[in-house]
């Protein structure tokens, strides 16, 4: 019979396996071995779940969940789309964007970062006439590299944190990662910044082409408020931030009627509304910095105030019930609450008000409600909505409110009023209230199959340390470097952890390399502190390949990247990173 040891080792090596394959769900593979695990009697049937209760499993869904309500206040838009500027050289545009990316990186979820960062810096690349290629694969680096400053800026922090408190008795805390991870992200940007950047190819990003409606832009009306008023007086005043947006400004509606041959300084009005085109997310953004409304705002529960409203792209097939018929006539925002706030006739420009407008088979329509309502109002109009064509509308009048919540609630845990996890509850439960997360957003924004990852590989590897296969491979790693200082076993330890990372899905690596630094520790009789560090700088800096971190993996279309493109930049960083985290790590945290 093979021992304990063996097997554990044994379903690593095959979990191991088949996570690089990546033929199979990365989660279902982690709960496969847990399940294997289990019946093997390697995994006590009482912890089969008690990773689903692990405080790392709660934390990483609660910074998901409050990212999302900051993205969605604008709170950080309007941060990013004031540094942007696409008349400056391509290593300073690269270079803001980096520092950028980082700081925010080390604030929200690095994923969410990068999503927010990502389309501005297309389109500033569009603007500039050059290839995204340049730029996209920096900023990528850098949130990654953001994400190491703090606890809660990448999942490898904050599993690192829970497991120390599971072997030591407490966490790590909020800016216990920052010593180091703020030298090695200034380091690294300076590297993106400076010389990375030359190293890529130039090449145009593969942005949706596939799509046949890719390219969709709609005529849309947005009303003039009070608000919109005190700013703009004509609709001149609107035509830098149009420009700034790719909006075209089309027309003025005044009384139910489009005047006739506007002109430019033409006076506007409270009520009035301005006809655009462009694609959705540009009017979504050119209405929130222009305080416009949408027609019918105050049946969607205080409109943009209410939270939860989603522009949703729906396509009309023969036979679908509003094919010849007016949104109007349909009533569809009195019974649907559901706004048709644009349509898209393959680029022919209409003069018909939106709402009155025939509507004919091979239209695609711009609803705006909450996602439910939307989904309802498409079904009732025989329409089909396009998948991943999904906006959502931006709270900008709550970016102080956002911004004001989690900072309490970090400010709360930094001081030890509460727990961490307690703190960022309490912060969910506040951006919910003030109409910034909905229900159905709380789920929507955590990333569940890294949830179900984390939460099968916490049994796994506490049965992994239980059963000596942790001390066994610590052994082999100090067998290899014994007779040098205990620093070259950390530096092996750092180089083993990171080519890992670069295959394998950062919490996996880190839940594999954690046991591993602790046996380290103690067979050295140094300082675990400066095992586990080194293990979440180490897990965190996947740059060598698209599959080694989502930033990587998202970057990889759009930037119109090849497998082999990712070393060719990131062979040279990961070198720097060992070069400067190692005699950082034992600075702050002396063996």
């Amino acid at each position: 019979m093979p021992s304990d040891q063996s097997l554990i080792i044994g379903i690593f090596a095959v979990l191991f396996v088949l996570l690089v394959w990546g033929r199979i769900r990365y989660d279902l593979v982690a709960f496969g071995a847990l399940v294997l695990a289990a019946i093997l009697g390697l995994v006590p049937a009482e912890d089969v779940f008690s990773g689903f209760g692990h405080s790392a499993v709660a934390i990483i869904a609660l910074v998901l969940i409050i990212s999302r309500g900051l993205v969605g206040s604008g709170a950080i838009e309007k941060l990013a789309a004031r540094l942007l500027d696409s008349e400056r050289p391509l290593p300073l545009h690269i270079a803001v964007m980096a520092v950028v990316g980082a700081g925010l990186s080390a604030v929200i979820n690095n994923v969410a970062a990068l999503a927010l960062l990502m389309p501005l810096d297309i389109d500033t690349a569009t603007k500039a006439k050059r290839g995204v290629s340049l730029s996209l694969m920096p900023l990528s680096f850098a949130t990654i590299l953001g994400g190491m400053i703090t606890l809660i800026g990448t999942p490898p922090n904050i599993v690192i944190a829970a497991y120390r408190q599971d072997v030591l008795g407490t966490p790590f805390g909020m800016f216990d990662f920052a010593p180091v991870g703020f030298t090695v992200a200034v380091v690294g940007i300076a590297y993106v910044s400076l010389v990375g950047w030359r190293l890529l190819p130039k090449r145009e990003g593969a942005l949706e082409q596939g799509s046949a409606f890719s390219e969709g832009r709609y005529i849309a009306e947005l009303r003039v408020s009070e608000k919109a008023t005190e700013s703009t007086a004509t609709v001149s005043d609107l035509y830098p931030l149009a420009d700034d947006h790719d909006v075209h400004i089309l027309g003025l509606v005044r009384r139910g009627k489009r005047l006739r041959g506007f002109a430019a300084k033409q006076d506007i009005k409270a009520g009035d509304f301005i006809v655009v085109e462009g694609e959705p997310k540009s009017i979504e953004a050119f209405m929130g910095q222009a305080a416009l409304e949408f027609s019918g705002h105050e049946k969607h529960a205080g409109g943009v105030t209410s939270g939860g409203l989603t522009l949703t792209e729906a396509i009309v097939p023969e036979g679908a019930r509003i094919a010849g018929r007016t949104a109007r006539g349909l009533k569809l925002l009195y019974q649907h609450s559901v706004t048709l706030l644009g349509v898209s006739r393959n680029g022919q420009r209409f003069t018909d008000r939106v709402r009155l407008l025939t509507i004919k088979p091979g239209d695609v329509l711009l609803l705006l409600g909450d996602a439910d309502r939307n989904a309802a109002a498409a079904s009732f109009l025989g329409v089909l909505p396009l998948e991943g064509r999904e906006t959502p509308v931006v709270q900008r009048s709550k970016a102080s409110l956002s911004i004001g919540i989690f900072l309490a609630a970090i400010g709360a845990a930094v001081v030890g009023w509460i727990s961490l996890p307690v703190a960022l509850s309490a912060a969910v439960i506040a951006l919910i209230a003030v109409g910034l997360v909905s229900g159905r957003e709380v789920y929507d924004s955590i990333e569940w199959k890294v949830i179900v990852l984390l939460a099968s590989l916490i049994p796994l590897a506490e049965a992994f340390a239980h059963s000596g296969g942790a001390e066994l491979i610590a052994t082999q790693i100090l067998s290899i470097t014994d007779g040098y200082p205990a620093w070259v076993s950390l530096l092996a330890l750092m180089i083993v952890t990171m080519t890992l990372s670069d295959f394998l899905n950062n919490v996996a690596t880190t839940l594999i390399a954690a046991p591993i630094a602790i046996g380290m520790a103690a067979a050295t009789g140094t300082n675990p502190d400066a095992w586990l560090m080194t293990v979440a700088v180490a897990a965190s800096c996947a740059f060598l390949t698209p599959i080694g971190h989502k930033n990587n993996t998202i970057i990889l279309g759009p930037g119109g990247y090849r497998f082999g493109d990712y070393w060719k930049m990131g062979l040279l960083l990961e070198v720097i990173v060992v070069i400067v985290a190692v005699p950082a790590i034992l600075l702050v945290w002396p063996l």
